[in-house]
Order: structure tokens, then C-alpha cells, then sequence
């Protein structure tokens, strides 16, 4: 990983960021869910002013515990009730912009330089919003996260994917509002929701449509039903990006000596630099892996596939762009030097135009992690 550059006598240069550092390096994030994300203190609050009363708790850190414990019970019943409670909240322009802006200042004040975040326009239609009425109201959040973060000292730039629910049939829809919103604040399309039984081809003519229009998706695959789900994401409906793709492990072989031999679509991915969109903590959580050591992220960051590290959903995760690095680098040793390639992969992965996608690596990214490495000549280092 890290090129061991030889260090003068008396001196000691870092090799593993402090959790400071890990705070301040400048992250991207692709894979971060909106109604994922919420502030248990904006929940109980947006409860209170619709008049919302299923809440388990109004009390703000008990509310954040029964989040984190509904996503680690192992039922999937429970967990997606916690979907149910955020979404609820968000049924009306206001609550949907509060959303936005706060998931933008508590990314930015984490260190993201640039987000995607994604959402399902057709779940925040209860309150008599139009898909139109709720695009809009959630592009005025993030604007006003930013300048919010901005008046801080932070810096972000957020972009949004519209997702369409796999087991719905709004897709074609979904997919026309994401590209007539191109231009105005949406980056791009996703899918998202159960795999098994609901295979990203019946979506078929939305990524058609998109595929014509020259526009950008990714699509949930490879988190739980395995490598026939990838397959099709890839070949059937032509994904940019794979949202989790752990199961691409499935199709690696390592052998007693240590070799690795991957399968003609793991090794497709890796040729193809197809990104991955890895949420390490919510892998945990659905059983993808069993602990942050043995997540694949080790062995397919080693044999060099387009790795990324994404949160997911926040509030569900307890987690953060911060604590998802934190967790690696206890787990695998990473450095600021994996840290940066892995933040690297990620803008070059990104749903922005390539010029836009460069200026954040070189005057961004780059000059962010190189400053931090260079701490410890003047005793800010670990």
C-alpha cells in the first residue's frame, strides 16, 4: 500500500492517522441515503410540528439508540420500520428542505468535500407534493446546507441521485425527472429496495431512456442477492457504478499459497474499473460480512478494484464518513496514503463533469491530505 520512504535518524513519521485527522481529511461520499441520514432531534421535532405520533421515543438520544439497535436486530421488519418513521417526517417542503440542509452541514462539518445523496421522490408524496415540488424543495435544502457550511469555515459540494424503488413500477417516471433535473442540482439515477425477486431488468426502459439521453446511474446490486444481480446491473442494464457490490467476492478464489484467481466477472469489474460503492458498517448489519477485518474490502482494495467508502445511512449505522475510515484503518492499518486513494476513487467515480471532477482532486483533495501528512515536521502529527 503506503511506499516505505526511508525516515532520518531521531525522526518518526506517521504511518496511521489520528481520529483527528481522519476528521479533517477531506472525504467524498457516493452512497448516502437521505431518509438514512436524519438528526434524531429533527425527527422528534418534524413529528411534533405534523403531528406525527408513531415514534417509538420523543426523546432524541433514546430515539438515535432504537435506530441504531432496529438496524442491528438482525430482522428485517425492524429495519425497515426505521425507514418508515424518517419518511413520515418528511412529507412537506419544509421538512424536506431542513433535511437537506442539515445532511449537508453534518457531512461537511465530518470533513465531505463532496456528496451524493440519494433519495425516493415517490416516497415523500403523502402531504400533496408533486415529484417536481419535492425534487425542488430538496435542491433549495442543499443549497442552503452549503452556504450554512460554508459560514462555518466548511466546504461541500452535494449533488443528488433520484432513486426509483425496484419493487414499484415508477422507474420510467423516476428516470424523467432525474433528467430534467440534470442541470439543476441531480447528478444521476439509482434504484434501491429489495433484490431478490425484484431484478434490476424491470427497470429495463428507464436505463434504456437514460442510456439515450446520456445520463448517469448506478444501481443497487451485489448486497444481498449475489453476482446474478451484478450481472445484470452490468451487462443487462449498463450501470456506471455498482451501489455495495460486495458479493463481487463470490467470484474470487484464494487459494491455499495465497494466489488469488478471480472469475470472468470479478476480473471484468476490475478491467473495466467499474466503482464500488462499499458501506463497510451496513454490510455488518445486512450480513455481507462478518466484521470489519474480513469485510472484502481488504482483499479487492488489495488487488486494486475501484474501491470507495460510503456510509449508507447515517442515523440507521450510527456512523459517519469519519468512523467508517476510523473502523478501516483499526481494521487493515490504512494510512492517510489509502485514506487519499480511496477519497481519489471516489471523485474520479463521481456523476460530475470531468473538469469539475479533476479541480476537486488537484485543489482539493491532493493539497488536503498532503498537508496532513506533512503535520508531523512541525508537531501537529501523530
Amino acid at each position: 500500500m503506503e511506499k516505505q520512504i526511508p525516515v532520518p535518524a531521531g525522526t518518526t513519521a506517521p504511518r496511521i492517522p489520528t481520529a483527528d485527522q481522519i476528521r479533517r481529511a477531506p472525504k467524498v461520499v457516493l452512497h448516502d441515503h437521505l431518509d438514512g441520514g436524519l438528526r434524531p432531534e429533527t425527527i422528534v421535532e418534524l413529528a411534533a410540528a405534523s403531528g406525527y405520533q408513531g415514534l417509538p421515543t420523543t426523546d432524541p438520544v433514546k430515539l438515535g439508540v432504537w435506530f441504531r439497535e432496529a438496524a442491528d436486530s438482525g430482522s428485517l421488519v425492524r429495519y425497515l420500520e426505521t425507514f418508515a418513521h424518517t419518511c413520515a417526517v418528511m412529507q412537506t417542503r419544509e421538512a424536506l428542505v431542513r433535511v437537506a440542509a442539515d445532511c449537508a452541514e453534518d457531512l461537511a462539518a465530518d470533513g465531505v468535500v463532496y456528496a451524493e445523496v440519494r433519495y425516493a421522490p415517490e416516497q415523500h408524496l403523502e402531504g400533496g407534493l408533486t415529484l417536481d415540488e419535492v425534487v425542488e424543495a430538496v435542491n433549495e435544502g442543499f443549497r442552503l446546507g452549503e452556504a450554512n457550511a460554508r459560514a462555518k469555515g466548511n466546504r461541500i459540494k452535494v449533488g443528488t441521485l433520484l432513486t426509483a424503488m425496484r419493487h414499484a413500477a415508477r422507474s420510467q417516471e423516476i428516470a424523467e425527472l432525474a433528467n430534467r433535473y440534470r442541470d439543476a442540482g441531480v447528478v444521476g439515477f439509482d434504484i434501491a429496495g429489495a433484490e431478490a425477486g425484484h431484478p434490476p431488468t424491470r427497470h429495463q426502459g428507464a436505463f434504456d431512456y437514460l442510456k439515450g439521453e446520456n445520463n448517469h446511474f448506478t444501481i443497487h446490486a451485489g448486497e444481498a442477492f449475489g453476482l446474478p444481480s451484478i450481472w445484470e446491473a452490468l451487462q443487462c442494464c449498463g450501470a456506471d457504478r455498482l451501489g455495495h457490490g460486495v458479493r463481487i467476492i463470490d467470484d474470487i478464489t484464494v487459494n491455499e499459497d495465497g494466489t488469488v484467481e478471480l472469475g470472468r466477472l470479478a476480473a471484468y469489474v476490475r478491467d473495466k474499473r467499474i466503482p464500488l460503492e462499499m458501506c463497510p458498517t451496513s454490510n455488518l448489519q445486512t450480513a455481507a460480512a462478518s466484521s470489519y477485518a474480513e469485510h472484502p474490502i481488504g482483499l479487492l482494495s488489495r488487488l486494486k478494484f475501484r474501491i470507495t467508502v460510503n456510509t449508507d445511512n447515517r442515523l440507521m449505522s450510527g456512523t459517519s464518513m469519519s468512523q467508517e475510515f476510523a473502523h478501516l484503518v483499526d481494521a487493515f492499518g490504512y494510512t492517510l496514503d489509502d485514506m487519499a486513494w480511496f477519497t481519489i476513487n471516489a471523485m474520479k467515480s463521481a456523476f460530475l463533469p470531468f473538469d469539475e471532477r479533476l479541480a476537486m482532486i488537484n485543489d482539493v483533495i491532493k493539497p488536503g491530505y498532503a498537508e496532513l501528512k506533512a503535520e508531523w515536521l512541525f508537531g501537529g502529527g501523530a
